[in-house]
């Protein structure tokens, strides 16, 4: 099912730490990790660690990305709308699990390095875009599941309003780097449910968009 010695540590790795979902840890091992990082952190692409990435980002620890993966409960489906591309990391595994991706990324860079990751290695159910993850996806849309991958001090309602009922959305909540958690917001039919999950560390969620490292 794994490529490679180091991907299988990591799928062993991250079993130990309480990720179960056969389908999260095959999707884990389906992607290639070493073409997510930058060329000087190659030799640590399969430790559980986050790495840094251009813009001042990061690429989130594996750990992190199977453990919001598993919380969606991704179903094949569902259309996800991820909010902070990134390096792609987070979309490609999400692209092993559902019908299709839609990214978002303020920063024009990232988002074209990710686009010709997904084109490398031949991910057409990604759909990816710069905008202001605040306001969501810019075309009316309502998602299945929706995931944030920085840190707000509260869940923008753009997103919730493009949660379909019965969709879940996974984001980090709370200031910078101090105090945040995990939050699952549950749309149903009375309403939103939420609950914390674990303690995280992201980088924040910062409105607008921008064409440059900032």
């Amino acid at each position: 099912m794994f490529s490679s010695r180091e991907t299988s540590a990591l799928i062993d790795a991250l079993q130990a730490r309480g990720i179960a979902d056969l389908r999260v840890l095959a999707a884990i091992g389906a992607v290639p990790r070493e073409l997510f990082v930058e060329p000087e952190f190659s030799s640590s692409a399969y430790e559980d660690t986050a790495l840094p990435i251009h813009c001042g980002q990061t690429i989130s620890q594996p750990f992190i990305v199977a453990y919001m993966t598993e919380k969606l409960d991704l179903q094949p489906h569902h259309e996800v709308l991820e909010v902070g591309t990134g390096s792609g990391y987070q979309a490609a595994v999400l692209a092993q699990l559902c019908r299709h991706v839609y990214t978002l990324e303020r920063y024009a860079a990232l988002h074209e390095e990710a686009k010709a990751r997904f084109r490398r290695l031949r991910l057409d159910n990604i759909t990816a875009a710069v905008g202001d993850g605040w306001a969501g996806w810019p075309e009316p849309r309502a998602f299945d599941r929706i995931i944030v991958t920085a840190a707000a001090r509260e869940a923008p309602q753009p997103l919730l309003d493009q949660l379909k009922i019965g969709g879940r959305m996974i984001i980090p909540l709370g200031p910078r780097l101090l105090r945040q958690r995990l939050v699952q917001f549950d749309r149903t039919e009375r309403g939103i449910e939420k609950q914390e999950l674990l303690a995280v560390r992201f980088v924040p969620l910062v409105h607008g968009v921008s064409v440059k490292a900032e």
